[in-house]
C-alpha cells in the first residue's frame, strides 16, 4: 500500500520535480569537520543536507586473521540511535544498521584504499586493528553516502599511535601520534533511487520511502582512471540494464564531485 506522502513524491517526480527543488542528478550540500574527537585516532562529522553522521576511528594492536597473517584488520560498526529518527529503536543492531555498516565496509575494503600490509607489526602475531564506528545523529535519508564520506574523511586524516614492544607484548601510547594511516585512494559511495521511470541522486528520506529500487555504487580514483569497487542493490523492485548504465555514469560523475570535498578536508 502506497502512503499519501509517497503518492505526492511520485506525482512530483513524474512532473520532473523534487520536493526540495533539486535537479534529479543533484546532491544536497555537504559539509565536513575532521579531527574534533581528541580521544580518536581520526574523526569526521558530516552533514549531507539535514542528514548528519559522526565517525570515529580507533586503532589498537591485535592478532591477525589466519588467512591474512601479514595484514591489518578493518572493522566497521554503525549505530542508529533513537535520537536520529523515531524509526530507530534501542537494543542490538537492527537490519538497517547492519546493512549500513556492511555497505560502508565493502566500499572501503574492496577499493583497497588502506595499505593493510603496512599495518603488519609481526606476521601472524600482531597487526593494527582499525575500528570505524558510525553514529547517526540525524536521518534525513542517504545514510550510506554520508557515512561512507565521513568514514573515508576520518581515515584519511587519522594519525597512528606509537607503540613499543615489551617481551612478547606490545604497549600502545595513544598520547603520541605521528604517522598518517597508509591510504592509497579515496573511495566514494553514491546512491541513486528509481521512482517510476526516473533516477534520482542522493535520495532524501521521503524519496527513499517512495522508491521502487535503490542502487549504491562505490568508485575510486587510482590516479589514472575512475574504477568501480562496490555495488549494493536495495528495494523490492528491479532496474533495467539501461538504468543501471545510467547510474554507473552518474556514479562516476558524482563521485568526482564528492571526492573533491573529501580531498579538500584531507589537505
Amino acid at each position: 500500500m502506497i502512503e499519501m506522502d509517497d503518492l505526492l513524491i511520485r506525482k512530483l517526480v513524474k512532473r520532473g520535480k523534487r520536493l526540495d527543488g533539486r535537479n534529479f542528478d543533484a546532491y544536497r550540500e555537504v559539509s565536513i569537520e575532521t579531527n574534533f574527537i581528541n580521544s580518536a585516532e581520526g574523526s569526521a562529522r558530516l552533514r549531507l543536507g539535514n542528514t548528519e553522521v559522526v565517525v570515529g576511528v580507533k586503532m589498537g594492536i591485535g592478532t591477525p586473521y589466519p588467512d591474512t597473517p601479514d595484514e591489518g584488520v578493518l572493522v566497521v560498526n554503525a549505530e542508529l540511535v533513537p535520537l536520529a529518527s523515531p524509526e530507530f529503536e534501542k537494543g542490538p543492531p537492527g537490519e538497517e544498521s547492519i546493512e549500513l555498516a556492511r555497505v560502508v565496509d565493502r566500499a572501503i575494503r574492496e577499493s583497497k584504499c588502506i595499505a593493510f600490509d603496512k599495518l603488519c607489526i609481526e606476521p601472524g602475531k600482531a597487526v593494527w586493528m582499525v575500528n570505524v564506528d558510525i553514529d547517526v545523529l540525524d536521518d534525513d535519508g542517504n545514510l550510506i553516502d554520508a557515512s561512507c564520506m565521513a568514514a573515508v574523511a576520518a581515515l584519511a586524516t587519522a594519525k597512528m599511535p606509537e607503540y613499543e614492544k615489551n617481551d612478547d607484548s606490545y604497549k600502545v601510547n595513544f598520547d603520541k601520534k605521528s604517522e598518517s594511516l597508509p591510504m592509497k585512494c579515496l573511495p566514494i559511495s553514491t546512491t541513486f533511487v528509481r521512482i517510476g521511470d526516473a533516477i534520482l541522486a542522493d535520495p532524501a528520506l521521503d524519496e527513499l520511502n517512495a522508491m521502487d529500487a535503490r542502487l549504491t555504487i562505490g568508485t575510486l580514483d587510482d590516479g589514472k582512471e575512475i574504477k568501480l569497487c562496490s555495488m549494493q542493490k536495495g528495494g523490492s523492485n528491479g532496474l533495467a540494464v539501461g538504468q543501471v548504465e545510467q547510474i554507473i555514469d552518474l556514479a562516476i560523475e558524482k563521485g568526482k564531485e564528492l571526492r573533491k570535498i573529501v580531498k579538500a578536508e584531507k589537505e
